[in-house]
């Protein structure tokens, strides 16, 4: 079995050499930027680790690992696009430093090119292969526009937002390990196993992903915390708050959240006066949660959702040893020791 960091140092390299040398060199450069700016390639490394529980031959496979990657960016670069998002990884977004037409473009072929590395599958596993990414691409696309749906829902329950993650962020975790399983021939109830290992894994990782937005060290996080609250994303935090604040409580959250911040002339309640920093706001938004007791409900939803995947994990039909290096793996993606 080859570590993680093994396995990473493979695909970097396989990604490095993947050659996007054709014309004009105005379409493909921001892809070879986007592909450029890093990140953990979770889902590349996942689909490798899970072929390698049955098989040590990964190269063979590279070139889906490859086709997941570019589709993965492909996603947030469009993301980006309908953010309007300034930074991605700590550097300008594709459609700051070209513009939104070169971005969209440039993203339609990533999706044209990622599709073009999948087909590199054998014969033999070409069709399941295709029919798997496939219908992961479709759920991802429901679950982008289910999130943009509830940017003007005030009343989005926990459930159809777990489902939005779940097709938004989770499937393709579960697509990445189950695509690894069947290129590996794994049996079919293993592949069942790996892929709801993957999506429980991937439920855990969002969720606490809203957690440390609110909660978080902003140097270990890696942007600054509080984002979702001025955003008024329909967060599991948010959520929860609205559902279970007493009449007061969710006043004041209601208040808060309707209330701009910075510099201004019209205050919340509509008289002259100035508006709360944004540091302000959050503190507030912060201190209602706190006595509303949604971080407990949180960090219990995670622990839930984590449980879950590893008793998909220890369902597989394979020796404790032979999993240990893919647990530790998700051990270290979701931040905890055991």
């Amino acid at each position: 079995m080859k570590t993680y960091n093994e396995l990473l140092a493979l695909f970097n390299k396989a990604l490095a050499s993947m050659p996007l040398d054709r014309r004009p060199v105005g379409l493909y450069e921001p892809v070879r930027y986007e592909l450029s700016l890093g990140g953990k390639r979770v889902r590349p490394v996942l689909m490798l680790m899970t072929y390698n529980l049955y098989r040590d031959d990964v190269e063979t496979i590279m070139p889906v690992a490859l086709g997941l990657e570019t589709y993965h960016n492909y996603t947030l670069l469009h993301d980006d696009v309908m953010d309007n998002a300034d930074m991605r990884r700590g550097k300008p977004t594709v459609h700051k430093v070209w513009n939104e037409n070169a971005a969209i473009l440039s993203g339609d072929s990533m999706l044209v090119l990622a599709y073009r590395l999948v087909c590199q599958t054998d014969d033999r596993h070409l069709r399941p292969v295709l029919d798997l990414f496939t219908e992961t691409a479709l759920e991802i696309g429901e679950g982008q526009q289910y999130d943009l749906e509830f940017e003007t829902r005030s009343d989005v329950a926990e459930e159809e937002y777990i489902e939005m993650i779940r097709l938004k962020t989770s499937v393709l975790l579960a697509c990445a390990m189950k695509l690894g399983a069947i290129l590996a021939d794994a049996p079919g109830d293993d592949a069942g196993q790996l892929y709801k290992f993957g999506e429980n894994l991937g439920l855990a990782f969002q969720l606490q992903d809203d957690l440390l937005d609110v909660y978080g060290d902003p140097l270990t996080f890696g942007k600054n915390i509080g984002g979702d609250i001025l955003e008024g994303k329909k967060t599991f935090m948010l959520i929860n708050a609205l559902r279970q604040a007493d009449e007061h409580q969710r006043a004041e959250l209601e208040r808060w959240l309707a209330t701009p911040v910075d510099a201004g002339t019209i205050g919340a309640s509509g008289c002259e006066g100035p508006r709360p920093t944004a540091a302000e706001k959050v503190a507030a938004v912060t201190a209602l949660y706190d006595q509303i007791g949604v971080r407990g409900l949180a960090e219990a939803k995670i622990s839930a959702y984590f449980d879950a995947a590893f008793a998909n994990l220890d369902a597989v039909g394979l020796p404790p040893a032979r999993k240990q290096a893919l647990r530790d793996f998700a051990l270290s993606l979701i931040g905890r020791k055991n």
